[in-house]
């Protein structure tokens, strides 16, 4: 019976490129593998064929002699050495290949070995600052307290008492070690020198080895005017000192600002409640109001005022981060009605209400008629 066409196999045809048939390769191989199809024969067989294709095909040379003479290329000891010719395959390209695909679902990127600087990179830590809407306002410098790894005086950094290092012997230098479990090879980073390569022969007493040490620090941080609640910052080279003189990593501070007693933050803008006499907002008057920056705003109050009034103060909020302008600050007037009144109080105001008469109260007059109004209709249904 004669064979299959090979690039009708892997599903390309005679002008694709090498990554094409690698990738056609790739989904025949999982769709067919043995693992996934077991005691599926046909499913055993197809696997075999697509291997054996894809060893002739991924080999420039070996494609070109398929390309002039077919399989009778590869029959009688002519250059074969396919899978279904006696062949075990090449496992470091079949390794190779599968575990792109398990890089690829796990969302890894290229593959690759990371340098010595990369494996060595220390931590990035977070920090949680708490400040008050003032110091949100004016900004300026705050001092933190926190602990992190710093490089090792004794051995700067390096992790060695003398600066001897040598090939790490798990994985002979190259920072991956490989596994074989059944049919797959299995590439991992090495767990003796942590994927550098090299070990330390003689490791610091202080740092044993890891070239940091964990202490407390304190850290000036310069809080920028008009900060937001959930701001987060970066300090590059604040974080966890690297092993063996790897690089810094980052210092994350978060900022939550504490709730205020007089004002609530929108963006830019405060906002104040302001309670009033009910003497002054009948008949007007001033009133002063309380500026986060300190200062005092004098407030005119129209005669007439009802509580829920929006009074907007231009320039008196928050600072725009890197604008140089200001939110604005709202005052709600809340009309505070009198308690505790004695009798002669109670009966000052019962001579005011009668001499008020409707015209005083129009809101007041508006809701009855429209109460009256209602009930009429409910009578005529």
């Amino acid at each position: 019976m004669s064979k299959q066409d090979y690039y009708d196999l892997l599903g390309v045809n005679k002008t694709a490129s090498s990554d094409e048939i690698k990738k056609s390769y790739r989904k025949l191989a999982m769709k067919y593998h043995p693992d996934r199809n077991q005691g599926d024969k046909e499913a055993e067989k197809k696997f075999k064929e697509i291997n054996e294709a894809y060893e002739i095909l991924k080999d420039d040379q070996k494609r070109s002699a398929y390309d002039r003479g077919g399989h009778a290329a590869f029959e009688q000891g002519g250059g074969g050495g396919a899978w279904g010719a006696g062949n075990s395959g090449n496992f470091d390209d079949f390794s190779d290949i599968f575990g792109n695909i398990f890089n690829d679902f796990m969302g890894g990127g290229q593959r690759g070995r990371p340098n010595a600087a990369e494996m060595n990179r220390g931590s990035d830590l977070r920090y949680n600052l708490g400040i008050s809407l003032e110091e949100a306002y004016s900004g300026g410098k705050h001092q933190i307290q926190f602990r992190s790894h710093v490089s090792c005086s004794t051995c700067n950094g390096s992790g060695s008492k003398t600066g001897k290092v040598i090939k790490c012997k798990s994985c002979n230098g190259s920072g991956r070690e490989r596994m074989q479990q059944g049919f797959f090879v299995v590439e991992r980073t090495c767990g003796t020198c942590g994927g550098v390569g090299e070990t330390i022969a003689d490791p610091c007493p202080k740092c044993r080895g890891q070239g940091s040490i964990e202490e407390k620090r304190s850290l000036n941080v310069n809080i920028p005017a008009g900060v937001e609640e959930g701001t987060r910052m970066r300090i590059t080279g604040e974080g966890d000192a690297g092993k063996r003189g790897g690089k810094s990593g980052d210092l994350y501070i978060f900022i939550s600002i504490s709730p205020h007693k007089l004002f609530t933050r929108e963006g830019a803008n405060l906002h104040c409640v302001m309670p009033i006499k009910m003497s002054t907002a009948a008949i007007g008057g001033s009133v002063e109001v309380p500026s986060i920056d300190g200062s005092k705003v004098k407030l005119n109050i129209p005669e007439g005022t009802q509580s829920g009034m929006q009074f907007r103060v231009k320039g008196k909020g928050m600072p725009i981060m890197k604008s140089g302008r200001f939110g604005d600050m709202i005052v709600h007037v809340k009309v505070e009605i009198p308690v505790r009144l004695t009798q002669t109080q109670k009966d000052m105001l019962k001579k005011f209400d009668e001499a008020c008469g409707e015209n005083c109260n129009p809101e007041s007059q508006s809701f009855f008629g429209k109460m009256r109004g209602f009930f009429e209709d409910l009578k005529k249904r």
